[in-house]
């Protein structure tokens, strides 16, 4: 879209887009053939907007960006997979000459648009059971079709961006360490908690392996470890956290169609809602009682409880009354998926999951 951009308003400016996933730019393996098919592929001392997308697949492909930014001829665009060579490495050698973005999911409201749908309940159920990858919009509109292709896209990202990489000869374990964090997913995990279930199932995997491979995992972008937070006093817990996946279809595809609840992906639901709105989350810790989650953006602090429905005055109790213990001034917000609203208690915000999904801010 970007490329196509350039080429509509700036039509005499070349362009060099290199896709590392085509054939055609198989040959380029190195920083040094990136330079060099680049050099080719440009005029003398002219400017020009380089792109290349799945930038990781070139080995050291910072060095020839650093090549290029310091001639000052080129408008770079990259894309990658890994988090762990789109952050530290480019931290390192390109010294902050440059802006990182990161692609979510679809959010609701973009899911609507790319399904087509209108907002109600049933294409909330949707949202809940497929996520948010765009690709959907090209698939039958059938569970089993999109959890095949759900469940193909996991096993391309866990052979390619995790096992490949980091030379993992333990499949095993790796496809157990996923499927657990799946079924547990919104609860609060602690590696050897991890570690000890593996053990149960004849997988004897040390603590400090486990904390590897859930590393590996962030970093391929498919999850997220949300840590604990003292409201009060602001200290992070280092043990017990939680693990939410980027996108939850991939999640429920890995657990299957039969498995599927939509109150089992609210909280992951919630918290990458969060992400698009560019907050910083936590899990908030209070006198004992947990908040579900502390979202944090210039200087400004939300409160947040999820709940699946308000059926009894205990759960309102539990779901309202954890917020009321908070003394601050900031938003508390209580997100459930009742089909009505019930308004405010003594200043704690009800939303419906539908309302809050839409909200651009809170």
């Amino acid at each position: 879209m970007l490329a196509r951009h350039f080429q509509e308003h700036q039509p005499d400016l070349p362009l060099i887009y290199i896709d590392k996933e085509r054939y055609e730019f198989d040959p380029i393996r190195d920083y040094h053939d990136l330079i060099k098919y680049v050099e080719a592929n440009s005029a003398d001392n002219g400017k020009f907007v380089l792109m290349i997308d799945e930038v990781q697949e070139i080995t050291d492909f910072e060095k020839g960006l650093r090549h290029f930014l310091n001639e000052g001829r080129a408008d770079i665009y990259i894309t990658g997979s890994n988090a762990q060579i789109l952050s530290g490495e480019l931290a390192d050698r390109l010294s902050g000459r440059y802006v990182k973005i990161h692609v979510h999911g679809l959010s609701y409201d973009e899911f609507l648009t790319f399904q087509n749908l209108s907002d109600s309940d049933d294409a909330l159920l949707k949202y809940l059971k497929w996520g948010g990858l765009p690709f959907i919009r090209h698939l039958y509109k059938n569970d089993q079709v999109i959890f095949e292709y759900l469940r193909n896209i996991t096993d391309a990202i866990l052979l390619k961006d995790v096992v490949r990489r980091h030379k993992i000869k333990n499949t095993d374990f790796l496809e157990n360490l996923v499927l657990f964090i799946a079924a547990n997913t919104g609860n609060l995990i602690t590696a050897k908690k991890i570690s000890d279930y593996l053990k149960s199932q004849r997988l004897d995997v040390s603590v400090k392996v486990v904390l590897e491979y859930l590393k590996y995992l962030q970093n391929s972008f498919m999850l997220y470890k949300v840590r604990r937070r003292d409201v009060a006093s602001k200290k992070i817990f280092a043990v017990n956290n939680k693990y939410f996946f980027e996108d939850w279809g991939m999640r429920n595809a890995l657990l299957g169609l039969a498995r599927f609840s939509p109150a089992d992906v609210l909280e992951n639901v919630v918290f990458r809602h969060l992400l698009t709105l560019d907050y910083e989350v936590y899990i908030g810790k209070l006198n004992g009682h947990e908040i579900d989650f502390v979202a944090e953006k210039d200087g400004r602090t939300v409160y947040i409880q999820v709940a699946y429905l308000l059926a009894d005055e205990k759960t309102k109790e539990r779901e309202f009354g954890n917020l009321l213990k908070i003394k601050d001034n900031f938003p508390k917000y209580v997100v459930s998926m009742d089909p009505l609203s019930l308004g405010e208690v003594d200043g704690v915000k009800h939303l419906r999951l539908r309302e809050f999904l839409t909200l651009k801010k809170l």
